[in-house]
């Protein structure tokens, strides 16, 4: 109810200042369970909003590649990339912060730096702008797809073809939000390209290249091949393998970005090795 009133906060607000004492109905505290009747008075006293800037934080931080314009890092699986959804703290920006006395100022205060993204449970390769000038030409570079980016990723199944490409658009799917979907017609364009690096019996190890940067891209594409990366149940995997134990994140690793200096041109690769939980895990298949 209080939500419907107050559409303009969202409704985590509103349960913290349930909490913090600040809404009062019929002149007492309210309790998050109280069912109201109706005509009941209900004061709200608004609590000064939550500071939206990210803060330094000592957290390890693997740096893969410096220069004056760019850093790239390797991202560990479960670390979100910044603040969002309930999250303020543990995120990559706030260990940049804490390391890096500079970062481009485009993103806003939650996302000094951020020129792209990987999911929450995905490792590997990130690039992080120092200054807004390199942030401008990284991002054209994005956009203007000349960025290469490979993904290392395991897939249930036997993937038949030994390289492929996938281009289907990517779209939210209608029926769960939290999802994306590669099964309507409508979306936004997008491109994957494998190629097979081993097989074992239940699964297919996989170099995939990507062309575009969609939402869940290689997971969606993977999955309506009726392929889904291992330890990805959002998207059809098994939440447990036999025989294996429980993953705890996708088998997706940001491997390879290869791109032009900001303020050079000169090529640059940087690569980041598989991490050990996911080659000790891959072993074990053998």
């Amino acid at each position: 109810m209080l939500h419907e009133r107050l559409p303009e906060y969202s409704r985590s607000r509103l349960q913290q200042w349930i909490r913090e004492g600040r809404v009062r109905v019929e002149g007492e505290p309210a309790r998050p369970s109280r069912i109201l009747r109706g005509g009941e008075g209900i004061e709200v006293q608004p609590g000064e909003p939550v500071p939206l800037r990210a803060t330094p934080e000592d957290i390890p931080l693997t740096v893969l590649y410096e220069d004056e314009d760019v850093v790239a890092v390797d991202k560990p699986a479960g670390m979100v990339v910044h603040a969002g959804a309930g999250v303020r703290s543990g995120t990559l920006v706030n260990a940049l912060l804490y390391r890096f006395a500079g970062l481009s100022e485009l993103g806003g205060p939650l996302r000094p730096g951020i020129v792209h993204r990987l999911d929450r449970y995905t490792s590997g390769v990130l690039l992080v702008a120092k200054n807004d000038a390199a942030h401008r030409r990284l991002a054209e570079q994005f956009s203007g797809r000349t960025v290469e980016k490979i993904y290392l990723a395991l897939a249930h199944g036997r993937v038949v073809r030994d390289t492929g490409r996938i281009e289907r658009p990517i779209a939210r799917d209608p029926a769960r939000r939290v999802r994306m979907t590669a099964r309507l017609a409508a979306g936004r364009a997008a491109w994957s390209e494998y190629r097979v690096l081993r097989r074992f019996e239940r699964f297919t190890y996989l170099e995939v290249r990507i062309g575009t940067g969609r939402t869940h891209q290689i997971r969606v594409h993977l999955a309506s091949l009726g392929h889904p990366i291992a330890g990805d149940a959002l998207y059809g995997a098994p939440a447990r393998v036999e025989g294996m134990p429980p993953l705890g994140r996708y088998f997706l690793h940001s491997h390879r970005i290869r791109f032009a200096q900001p303020s050079t041109g000169a090529e640059v690769v940087v690569e980041a090795p598989l991490p050990p939980e996911l080659q000790t895990w891959m072993d074990r298949l053998a």
